[in-house]
């Protein structure tokens, strides 16, 4: 299936880009997604924390992705 990707901050460096269509196996969920980004861009390994929001809502690892869904990567934010 394909999914939108989004990305923020430093999850746009690594992705050099801040949108794309990601294919991965049906049923999966954030945690396969995860797994997924890390084999394609191992830097995101490097990050402490990476949430994702689905169609504007934050889920946890166990979410199963749909087709067409809109997954928004959120790194890790630091503030001053």
């Amino acid at each position: 299936m394909e999914v939108k990707l989004i990305a923020f901050g430093i999850a746009k460096d690594i992705m050099k880009g801040t949108t794309t269509g990601f294919f991965i196996d049906t049923p999966a969920s954030i945690l396969d997604l995860k797994n997924a980004l890390t084999n394609k861009y191992p830097e995101f390994n490097k990050l402490q924390s990476l949430k994702f929001a689905i169609n504007e809502d934050y889920q946890n690892d166990d979410y199963l992705l749909h087709e067409g869904d809109e997954v928004v990567i959120i790194p890790p934010v630091s503030g001053g």
